[in-house]
């Protein structure tokens, strides 16, 4: 009877064992962890932050580049805004050149006249004046530099003129002309030189 009444009790204490165990496995495998999700945490951190960095990167490239073709379209437009100038001023330059031409036979037509009171000459004055200033109003300037320091830019020397000062402008052969402040013709003189200023 003794043998009995102990494996009833100890029947009991056993199954309360195995069930506190069971139960503490179940209750385990249920826990969830913390350590891998603060493991992803930190890892899903680091990408964000380079995925951040590069597209921060991207963005200033594009940026970059976008200033880059402003610029690059803002030289363009003013190199051909001057372009377009350089050929409105300098479009005439071959038209006005030949003029010239006419502007000169009108002046020795006016040097050579006999009458001041013919009215003939007086057309070719009225004439003369007419075309000056029409070309005037285009841009172009007579260069007439009678007495005036002999210039290489403006001037082409064609002769000595005794009775002119040492590198001074005497006699002036023909006019010369500049197109919007650029030389259209040079104007054909005799210069004074050394030896006739010293004589």
């Amino acid at each position: 009877m003794n043998s009995a009444d102990n494996n009833q009790n100890t029947q009991p204490h056993n199954q309360t064992d195995a069930t506190s165990n069971v139960l503490g496995e179940a209750i385990s495998e249920s826990e969830p962890t913390s350590e891998p999700k603060i493991i992803d945490s930190q890892v899903d951190l680091t990408t964000y932050q380079n995925r951040i960095a590069e597209l921060e990167g991207q963005i200033k490239e594009a940026k970059e580049a976008q200033a880059r073709a402003n610029a690059e379209a803002y030289n363009a437009r003013n190199r051909m805004e001057q372009e377009t100038e350089k050929t409105k001023k300098f479009a005439l330059e071959k038209f006005a050149k030949d003029l010239l031409d006419t502007v000169d036979n009108l002046e020795r037509a006016i040097e050579n006249s006999q009458s001041d009171n013919d009215p003939v000459f007086e057309g070719v004055k009225l004439t003369h004046k007419s075309l000056i200033a029409v070309l005037e109003k285009y841009g172009v300037k007579v260069v007439n530099p009678q007495g005036e320091t002999f210039n290489a830019d403006l001037h082409e020397a064609v002769g000595i003129d005794p009775e002119a000062s040492a590198n001074q402008v005497g006699q002036v052969l023909q006019k010369g002309y500049t197109l919007h402040e650029r030389l259209l013709r040079p104007a054909m003189v005799r210069v004074g030189s050394q030896e006739a200023s010293s004589k």
